[in-house]
């Protein structure tokens, strides 16, 4: 059966699940409107969509399934604009990572019927249609919050176009979806800012901490680098869940100054203890809000033409790069490289080909 989807909005998650869909369903006719419309003509040039919309308008009334991908802020303006053109048996839904504010404007338009929220929990440090892949959902969670009123039909079918494009959906209520990503990933984002705030107004006026700052550090506050647009209406729409979380996490970063104070050595090795079995529990096999990067630190070995040895070894073996550069952290030997894949099995086989030419190597966890 060939669907007709629409798209309002064509960012990095509006391009991705567009260019997903035209993946494993070439035969769909999309349909996308953003508000700059030159994104939408790019989008239709590179055959990712086949209509680009100038407005919002009846060119959507034959859609089977319209997702709403603007910022959260514009939310109910576009559901009150699309509302007119939705036919009967239609799928609304949207992509924001707050789902409460969502569900009640819909529950206030009355448009429970046609509504299951939507959540991939993938992304990017990165914005904008120009990086959006047709690859970002793949083993990602997808989030599905359907109303009370929508009927069973409409959340199977959504299920199965999930499930299809890679993804792995799974259905919660709105409320428990919030209290979630509020802990796992509203949280991280806020302690990862704050961690970078911190030390930029901690530094010397010779930024010796910005300097020192590569490896670990980066690795950890990554997050960091996302949308503050799209961080601040998280933080507004999310808030008593977030405030609720701090509460917690303050709490529990005081007992752990205190143990530190206290010299508690039984405390403080239960403590990273039970973090370190904690986090090599958590299964590797999906990626979560932030796309898994699957990068490698070489360290350089010291003669001539090191660095385009390297390159050339992976460019033989077609093995595609997405970022390289040299590091100036003193955690690793000599000179050393950071580079980053596209996939994980990229990687893995650049390890086995570098360190059969004894290039000292180690995977970042």
């Amino acid at each position: 059966m060939n669907l007709t989807v629409g798209f309002l909005g064509l960012g990095l998650i509006g391009g991705s699940i567009a260019k997903s869909i035209r993946k494993y369903h070439p035969d769909y006719t999309l349909i996308g409107y953003n508000h700059n419309y030159e994104t939408a003509l790019l989008a239709k040039k590179e055959h990712v969509i086949d209509i680009a919309a100038k407005e919002v308008d009846a060119s959507f009334s034959d859609c089977d399934l319209i997702y709403l991908c603007m910022p959260v802020s514009f939310n109910e303006e576009y559901l009150l604009k699309i509302k007119p053109y939705l036919k009967t048996g239609c799928i609304l839904t949207d992509v924001g990572s707050v789902k409460g504010t969502i569900h009640h404007a819909v529950k206030r338009l009355s448009l429970e019927k046609f509504f299951i929220g939507g959540h991939p929990m993938a992304g990017s440090e990165k914005t904008g249609f120009s990086n959006s892949t047709d690859h970002l959902l793949e083993n990602a969670y997808y989030i599905l919050t359907p109303c009370e009123d929508t009927p069973k039909e409409a959340i199977d079918r959504f299920y199965t176009l999930i499930a299809s494009i890679k993804a792995i959906p799974i259905i919660l209520n709105a409320k428990e979806h919030d209290y979630a990503v509020a802990n796992i990933s509203h949280l991280p984002h806020l302690i990862a800012s704050s961690l970078v705030n911190l030390v930029k107004t901690s530094d010397s006026e010779k930024e010796t901490m910005k300097t020192l700052a590569a490896g670990g550090f980066k690795d950890i506050t990554r997050i960091a680098s996302s949308s503050p647009v799209m961080w601040q209406q998280i933080c507004l729409t999310n808030k008593e869940n977030i405030v609720k979380t701090m509460e917690h996490y303050i709490s529990y970063f005081s007992e752990i100054k205190q143990a530190i104070e206290q010299e508690d050595k039984d405390y403080l090795y239960r403590f990273f203890e039970q973090a370190q079995y904690y986090r090599n529990s958590i299964p590797t096999k999906t990626s979560g809000p932030i796309t898994t990067v699957y990068a490698m630190y070489c360290d350089l070995i010291d003669e001539a033409g090191s660095l385009a040895k390297v390159v050339v070894v992976l460019a033989e073996h077609h093995i595609s790069i997405k970022n390289i550069g040299i590091t100036h952290t003193r955690d690793f030997q000599e000179e050393t490289l950071r580079i980053e894949f596209y996939e994980k099995d990229a990687m893995l086989l650049a390890q086995q080909l570098l360190e059969q030419l004894h290039y000292p190597v180690t995977i970042c966890s």
